[in-house]
């Protein structure tokens, strides 16, 4: 690993975040988080990482090991959320509510550390209603980053025994995505920055997955339906027409959707291909014409 960020930033790339994933790190027997956050003091005292963080459950956040894990290098904790919603996480078997995430939340801040919640579409119980109100509330929390992992399904697990027996049915994809797209913009307004949606590849989880809503462009494509939603209501409050659409360069392959899915509605609201510019600049501009 070490070899790797050395030859990274003798590229040019990064700065680079050391991230515990994986488990609950903050369950770890002693010493065993005390002795990781050395080892990654030690990359960040050479100029390898910028950031340190790590993933927990909300019931393990007690005060007094945060501000030990604080002590010992640790910058940023992300919390399994999952969802707001009491009767999601019982039937979920998740062991908690949603007092505890609130206080998890407001622990993490109280000690220093900056706050990560991660969201899990789809659970059994959840609905696309329940998902507008996870978003509220996470929003309201004012975490600096949010994940969206849409639940699936994979084999070996309480859940998959639950989906053979027709107990338990995933989301499909086109819920997923409109769920999702309607949930985003709400944590943009929030300044959150939401660092993925859906799961990370891994070897074998491919194979392990049973159903569920996945797709390999997931994120580029909730992301392109939640900036058409919101370039819609812009184009709605006009005095005329649209005239043209001014938006950042980076957006260019993603705009208008998977392979294009997205460019029927552009054209719908008089944004054909044609009027939509992309420049070098970091915000939307919708122009109307003259009336």
């Amino acid at each position: 690993m070490v070899t790797g960020l050395e030859a990274a930033g003798r590229a040019g790339r990064g700065p680079f975040e050391l991230a515990f994933y994986g488990g609950v790190f903050t369950h770890l027997p002693a010493p065993w988080p005390e002795r990781f956050l050395a080892a990654a003091g030690r990359l960040r005292q050479a100029g390898l990482i910028s950031r340190i963080r790590c993933s927990t459950r909300p019931d393990a956040c007690q005060p007094a090991l945060l501000e030990r894990l604080a002590a010992a290098g640790l910058d940023l904790v992300e919390i399994g959320a999952q969802t707001f919603d009491d009767a999601v996480l019982t039937a979920a078997g998740r062991g908690h509510n949603a007092a505890a995430i609130r206080q998890a939340a407001q622990t993490v801040r109280q000690v220093g550390l900056g706050l990560g919640l991660q969201l899990l579409p789809g659970l059994p119980g959840h609905t696309p209603a329940v998902l507008a109100r996870d978003a509220a509330e996470t929003a309201a929390l004012g975490p600096e980053i949010a994940r969206l992992y849409p639940c699936l399904v994979l084999d070996g697990t309480p859940l998959a025994a639950r989906f053979r027996t027709g107990a338990y049915t995933p989301w499909s994809l086109e819920t997923t995505l409109e769920a999702l797209a309607a949930a985003l913009p709400v944590l943009w307004r929030a300044a959150i920055r939401v660092v993925r949606i859906g799961v990370a590849p891994e070897p074998g989880l491919a194979d392990a997955i049973l159903a569920g809503p996945r797709h390999p462009a997931l994120g580029s494509r909730v992301r392109a339906r939640a900036l058409l939603a919101l370039v819609t209501a812009e184009s709605r409050a006009l005095p005329g027409p649209p005239a043209g659409l001014y938006a950042p360069r980076r957006f260019a392959g993603e705009l208008f959707g998977h392979a294009g899915e997205l460019l029927p509605a552009y054209a719908a609201l008089g944004l054909p291909k044609t009027l939509v510019h992309f420049e070098t600049r970091e915000d939307f501009f919708l122009a109307a014409q003259a009336v």
